[in-house]
């Protein structure tokens, strides 16, 4: 009977062990290289009531996962879990930005920076976000993600709902195919990349993208793909990238169009929540179903971002984009502007986006009446609810709606669409 008396014995007294001695039975275990016993006794700590000791047990295990275990994915999810709880812990912040940054997600880290310095920080973790800041440029050398989600539309194909189209020589009637379709899809989304140092200030770049819309009558398929290589020079906290850049798209698993041209991006902070952005890109386009649209297609667009508070942010982009084809009805001219808005309220990230676009046709296309003229709104709404994380996985709804108002009935069209799906929960 001594053994089993002593190992009760032994049950009850870990049971009475206060926080501080817990804390201090973890940090030995770490010490001794013992981690899984270490990690073990963080989590115990997790469940405590008090939330100043839930949020130090978390960090501290976060710190383990990250710096000891390799386990940065897990690391973030912890974190953000404490900001949940304490959206003006600077230190929890920065930490994640760290870590975010190890993982290659830099846009992610700096709105992380720029939330922190939004609640206001001591002297002293100011320089250490600004040192940070400009430490940036040390980056992940391959990574990559996948988005993958459930998606019911209204319009499939984006087709307009009239069952005929007006010509100059008598309305036409339109195929079931032709106009507007609902189905259920599947949303997916992935990048790649791998970077290569050629100096302290400047890497070479080599992106891949691909996104589908997939659905059980390919017909509606959309796929596009893209590759990008070129360098990136780092001065101070601006960030200058250019690239050679290719993309294929397919509509129907049939070859739609390829292109290919240059790209550039300039980043460069406006103070210490305010980042400007710039981006343009010409490219060769070749629309294998129709000669007529090849030509050659310029886009500039300049946004800022801005953090509000720890908790809120948003920023605008103005764009305009020319294409210039073969035959000048399919030359067109378009701007327009987006902003986005979102905020964190407990465990959950709600964003909010509307964009507006007009653009004109340079003549009129002989089929049609009018020239093609063109006034699209976009608006959106989502939610990533951390409360139901999965390892490191949240789920996340989004709610769309687009109307493209066109003096061509063919290009008028609106369509409804809902995606439900998972995202990094940090």
């Amino acid at each position: 009977m001594a053994t089993p008396l002593a190992a009760q014995d032994q049950a009850s007294a870990e049971v009475q062990m206060s926080a501080a001695e817990l804390f201090g039975f973890a940090d030995r275990a770490v010490a001794s290289g013992d981690l899984q016993t270490a990690e073990a006794a963080y989590r115990a700590l997790m469940q405590d009531p008090d939330v100043e000791l839930r949020s130090e047990a978390r960090f501290r295990l976060a710190r383990l996962l990250a710096d000891r275990m390799d386990r940065k994915r897990d690391a973030a999810v912890l974190l953000r879990r404490i900001l949940d709880d304490k959206p003006e812990a600077a230190p929890v912040r920065l930490e994640l930005a760290r870590i975010l940054a190890e993982l290659g997600d830099y846009q992610s880290a700096r709105r992380e920076l720029r939330a922190a310095q939004a609640g206001g920080l001591p002297e002293d973790v100011e320089q250490r976000v600004r040192f940070f800041a400009n430490a940036l440029s040390a980056t992940k050398m391959i990574g990559g993600g996948l988005d993958v989600a459930l998606a019911p539309t209204s319009n499939m194909n984006r087709a307009t709902r009239s069952d005929t189209l007006g010509t100059v020589i008598g309305d036409f009637v339109l195929s079931e195919d032709a106009q507007a379709q609902s189905g259920i899809g599947l949303a997916l989304k992935g990048q790649a990349y791998a970077r290569l140092p050629a100096s302290k200030k400047v890497d070479f770049l080599l992106r891949a993208n691909a996104a589908a819309d997939l659905y059980r009558h390919s017909q509606f398929n959309d796929i596009n793909t893209s590759v990008q290589v070129g360098p990136q020079w780092v001065w101070g906290r601006d960030r200058l990238a250019m690239a050679a850049t290719v993309s294929w798209r397919w509509f129907g698993m049939d070859p739609y169009s390829i292109s290919y041209g240059v790209t550039s991006n300039w980043q460069h902070p406006l103070g210490d929540r305010t980042q400007l952005r710039i981006d343009g890109s010409a490219l060769l386009e070749d629309v294998r179903p129709n000669d007529m649209q090849d030509g050659e297609r310029y886009m500039l667009a300049l946004g800022v971002d801005h953090a509000f508070s720890a908790r809120a942010g948003g920023g605008f982009q103005l764009h305009g984009t020319r294409d210039h084809a073969k035959d000048s009805g399919y030359s067109t001219a378009s701007g327009g502007i987006g902003t986005y808005f979102y905020r964190e309220m407990g465990r959950t990230t709600a964003v909010a986006n509307v964009s507006y676009r007009h653009l004109e046709g340079d003549a009129r296309l002989l089929l049609y009446p009018r020239r093609r003229m063109d006034d699209n709104l976009n608006l959106s709404l989502s939610g990533t609810f951390r409360s139901l994380t999965v390892g490191t996985f949240a789920p996340v709804a989004r709610v769309r709606y687009e109307r493209n108002w066109s003096s061509v009935e063919i290009y008028d069209f609106d369509r409804i669409g809902v995606e439900f799906g998972v995202v990094a929960a940090f």
